[in-house]
This record gives structure tokens, C-alpha cells and sequence, in this order.
């Protein structure tokens, strides 16, 4: 079943003021929130829905950058640094990696610097016909709350994490190659079953 709308995590934060009024005015001010659900619309930016606590209202269909968890946000990022990519389809699913919660992480950035966050939750695109099946295209959006008061959503190859029970101090740069594999446990290689009509696929020979 086609999914375009998911439940986000209750993550309390600040809405910035214009984009609550079409970004034409109440610029500088900041509104206490809770995120609430996140749409996806293939070619575009996440959008969030929150609850703004003063007035008890639901707003939606905006991006991360309208998101802070401070207000004092020093040279803020642009969207595109923020998701550097547009969504790759209409169906998603939220996931949330047990393995990273909470881990401390550091997200090379579009101009090739680090910023270091924490990892919140993961966003995954699927569906036919989309860059979702295409190996080499394909990716998830890993929510990072950065230390410099704002939200990223990156894929995996753009994140180092960090745990000090599995992960070196200094971690290697990983020079890794992006997959552009297509794997199939079936394939002409493989045994071919149908001529038996044992419930094990055993032949006479084995049992």
C-alpha cells in the first residue's frame, strides 16, 4: 500500500516565524513545536507537519529549514545543505535504527566540511518505477539533529558514527564504491527444484 505520510517522532523544537506566514513576515521569531508527521512528494523536500503549542495548530508542508532546536542559530544552513536531496519517490517508511540510537555522528557537508549531529530517526523511499529500486540511486535520509541548532536528513555515505565500544577514535575515511549491483537469489546458476514433488525438494537418492 502506497504510504506518502508518516508518523514522526514527538521531537520538541522551534518553528521559525515566516514560515508560518508565507515567509513575508514575523522573520526573527520563534515558535515552540512538536513534530508530528512527515510527507513525501517525489522531485521535492520533505515536508513536516507540527503542532504549534501557543495555539494548539496543526501546520504543515513545510521543510527542515523552517526546524530549530535553538534559537540561537549561528550562519544557518540553506535547504539544500540541509537535504541534499529531493524526495525519490511518494512512497516511504520511517525506520529507527536501533543499533545508532543516539550516536554521535559527524555529515560531510555539500562544501566537503563536517558538521558534527546526533542521529534522531531514518526516512526510507520505496516504489516501482523510481530511482527507489535503482541501486546506484537510491537512499535514505537519516535525521540528524546537528550541534549547530538545526535538522539534516543525509544518506548513509555522507555520515560517519561514532561509539566507543565499536568504532576506532579516528575512523578511517572509508573509500568505499557506491553499489550499482542488481542481486538475485534465483539465478541460472542456482538448483533447480521443480522436478521434484518432495515437500523437502529431497530426491530419492537423499532420503
Amino acid at each position: 500500500m502506497a504510504k506518502l505520510l508518516v508518523n514522526l517522532p514527538a521531537i520538541q523544537c522551534y518553528v521559525k516565524g515566516e514560515y508560518l506566514h508565507n515567509l513575508e513576515s514575523d522573520h526573527g521569531k520563534y515558535y515552540d513545536c512538536f513534530w508530528v508527521s512527515a510527507k513525501a512528494i517525489h522531485g521535492r523536500a520533505f515536508l513536516i507537519e507540527s503542532m504549534i503549542t501557543k495555539y494548539g495548530a496543526l501546520y504543515d508542508k513545510l521543510p527542515l529549514s523552517a526546524y530549530t532546536w535553538k534559537k540561537d542559530v549561528e550562519n544557518p544552513l540553506p535547504l539544500s545543505y540541509l537535504q541534499m536531496w529531493d524526495c525519490l519517490s511518494y512512497d516511504i517508511e520511517i525506520i529507527y535504527k536501533r543499533f545508532l540510537r543516539d550516536r554521535d555522528c559527524k555529515v560531510m557537508l555539500p562544501n566537503k566540511k563536517f558538521m558534527h549531529g546526533q542521529y534522531l530517526f531514518t526516512i526510507d523511499p520505496y516504489g516501482q518505477f523510481t530511482e527507489a529500486e535503482t541501486p546506484n540511486e537510491h537512499k535514505s535520509y537519516n535525521f540528524i539533529k546537528l550541534d549547530n541548532g538545526q535538522f539534516c536528513a543525509y544518506p548513509n555515505n555522507r555520515i560517519q558514527f561514532f561509539d566507543k565500544s565499536y568504532i576506532p577514535e579516528n575512523p578511517e575515511r572509508p573509500k568505499f564504491k557506491t553499489c550499482q549491483q542488481y542481486y538475485h537469489a534465483e539465478s541460472e546458476l542456482s538448483a533447480n527444484f521443480d522436478s521434484s514433488d518432495e515437500y523437502f525438494y529431497q530426491s530419492k537418492e537423499e532420503l
